[in-house]
């Protein structure tokens, strides 16, 4: 009886651990932690998987990843992504590329509980490049329900030559 009993002890430990879901609060409980957040768990080596769930976590259930482009024909489009639809696209290319992106500013506007962001990117390959292959904006809308922060959307567009980021979102010198 006292095997019967270790064995569904050590047992139900396992199923314990199995099951518990990680807590990602501390990433959410702060405007800063949750930008700093999802700069974070997109960025990683060559080789380095993301932790997708963690990725999730920041967003609301309805958010939308929009990026902006261009078409062949030249006329600027956007698409409109859920965090799964940007894993399934970009998760691979992260995963086999390495990929960095680095906050160097931010312009916050903030209303009740409501709050938009300009931050200002560039994007490395890898940790130890020293220039950047891209440059762009993030649109970032989050809400803050009382008890955390939601990243509502994320809007953005990379820099080109035909529109490079204006000085008023490019670090103060």
């Amino acid at each position: 009886m006292k095997k019967l009993l270790f064995i569904l002890f050590v047992s139900s430990l396992g199923l314990n651990t199995q099951g518990e879901t990680k807590d990602y609060s501390k990433h959410v409980a702060t405007l800063d932690n949750t930008i700093e957040t999802l700069y974070a768990v997109i960025s990683g080596d060559a080789g380095v998987q993301r932790d997708w769930d963690l990725f999730k976590y920041l967003f609301h259930k309805d958010a939308k990843l929009i990026p902006t482009g261009k078409t062949n024909d030249g006329n600027h489009t956007v698409r409109y992504m859920t965090t799964d639809d940007y894993i399934q696209s970009s998760g691979k290319w992260l995963f086999e590329n390495g990929f960095h992106e680095v906050e160097i500013n931010r312009e916050t506007h903030s209303f009740g509980n409501i709050t938009q962001i300009f931050s200002t990117y560039e994007s490395f390959n890898s940790k130890s490049d020293i220039e950047p292959f891209m440059r762009g904006i993030n649109s970032i809308q989050l809400l803050n329900d009382g008890k955390r922060w939601w990243i509502i959307n994320i809007y953005w567009m990379q820099e080109s030559e035909e529109n490079p980021i204006p000085e008023d979102y490019l670090p103060k010198q």
